[in-house]
């Protein structure tokens, strides 16, 4: 992993985005598309990443600033203010709330096994951190919630999802840092759905 690094996305990037979101989300139906996609990167490019190595593309990791307990639907582009209010996007200090949503995480093929799904992580933790987001969120789909409760992310099954994330997604989150580092808020009845 030594010569593995993480970037910021660029504009160039999206042909290797694009098509490994697609081989590893289509056989699933859960395959969101290039639109979608480059909009969760305009609502947040400070937070989307490219990891690489000597041979080039490696993965990718998208995340955007949304409310606690409500996540993107899959089936439709993000717009502006969408999912996080009219008042944009922040970290705690900011206007867009304290959550940040690990949206999408690719690593592909060639480069699997060898921890760079929880590399990507960690850095977004750290920008997270440093940003003044408490928590980071994302939804689990094809059982990958074992992966995520392994690495701090709480099941909240009482949470619904857009229907476009299947039956079998399970929202989840984790705390980030702070005094109350320990726990994740509950929803309220408003927040549900």
């Amino acid at each position: 992993m030594s010569d593995t690094r993480i970037r910021l996305l660029h504009e160039d990037d999206w042909p290797d985005v694009i098509a490994a979101e697609e081989r590893a989300y289509a056989p699933s139906g859960l395959s969101e598309g290039g639109a979608a996609l480059r909009s969760r990167h305009r609502a947040s490019p400070s937070t989307c990443f490219v990891l690489e190595d000597a041979d080039g593309f490696c993965g990718y990791l998208l995340a955007l600033p949304y409310p606690l307990f409500r996540c993107p639907d899959l089936s439709r582009a993000e717009s502006d203010g969408a999912g996080r209010g009219s008042s944009g996007i922040g970290g705690s200090s900011g206007t867009g709330g304290s959550n940040l949503h690990a949206h999408d995480l690719v690593i592909a093929e060639r480069a699997r096994g060898r921890g760079l799904a929880d590399l990507l992580l960690l850095h977004l933790e750290e920008t997270g951190r440093q940003a003044g987001y408490r928590t980071l969120s994302l939804v689990a789909v094809r059982g990958s919630q074992v992966l995520w409760s392994r690495l701090g992310y709480r099941a909240r099954p009482e949470i619904g999802l857009p229907a476009s994330y299947g039956t079998e997604a399970v929202y989840m989150a984790k705390p980030l840092a702070g005094p109350s580092a320990d726990t994740v808020p509950s929803p309220s009845r408003a927040e549900v759905g």
